[in-house]
């Protein structure tokens, strides 16, 4: 298996940087890196249940980057030691930013439950589309109710029932959507307020796709549509 991956150019390198950066904030957890065929599928995980019982949907965030080379693996690392590498690269002078930048994996790590996870690669069915203004709008009400909800030093159980059950909602007008893919979207940075967001289905699977990125959502087996 490779140990690196080769970005195209600075830009794309600053992308992922960004990228990267919004994930942590939401979760400083693990990233999961897949490369080939001259691309590299960076997901992330904004939420996803923890344990049997828990009911909570899994919804990630997957932005694709071109890469050079025959790069090819499978990986899942901590996203704040692969943001330390590359922050280190966006420092680094150079001479140009079309010059191609090689990033070196950090070491694996192998208990990350929602890595496991595939969304399908195909079969995709497009649904009607959402405003991103919705969009905006339930992430924001969201966010402000979980801020309400929960008071300082609260345990990290109970922080997680309270954003299972806001973020688990379906949005007014698309049961097939949890408000969760909405949060996404937003902290994300995949959705500005004037973008119509184009939807998909396959499956148990649910996508929703901007020029800036993809959210994805597994749903809950008792929400599945017929």
């Amino acid at each position: 298996m490779s140990r690196t991956f080769t970005l195209v150019d600075a830009l794309a390198l600053g992308d992922l940087h960004v990228f990267l950066g919004r994930a942590q904030r939401v979760d400083d957890g693990s990233v999961r890196l897949i490369a080939g065929s001259g691309v590299l599928a960076v997901y992330v995980s904004v939420l996803h249940p923890i344990g049997l019982l828990d009911h909570t949907p899994t919804v990630l965030g997957l932005r694709t980057f071109a890469i050079s080379g025959s790069d090819t693996f499978d990986a899942v690392v901590p996203v704040r030691s692969l943001l330390m590498r590359i922050e280190s690269l966006v420092e680094a002078p150079r001479e140009s930013k079309d010059v191609a930048v090689t990033v070196s994996l950090p070491i694996e790590v192998n208990t990350v439950t929602w890595a496991a996870i595939s969304p399908p690669r195909g079969g995709w069915l497009a649904l009607e589309d959402i405003s991103g203004s919705l969009i905006d709008s339930v992430a924001r009400a969201g966010i402000d109710e979980v801020a309400g909800v929960i008071p300082a030093g609260t345990g990290e159980q109970i922080v997680h029932q309270v954003r299972s059950q806001v973020w688990g909602r379906s949005i007014d007008g698309y049961d097939h959507v949890p408000a969760g893919a909405a949060f996404a979207a937003l902290s994300l940075g995949f959705v500005h307020e004037g973008d119509s967001v184009a939807v998909f289905e396959s499956g148990a699977w649910t996508r929703l796709t901007t020029r800036r990125g993809h959210v994805l959502v597994k749903r809950r087996a008792w929400s599945l549509s017929s």
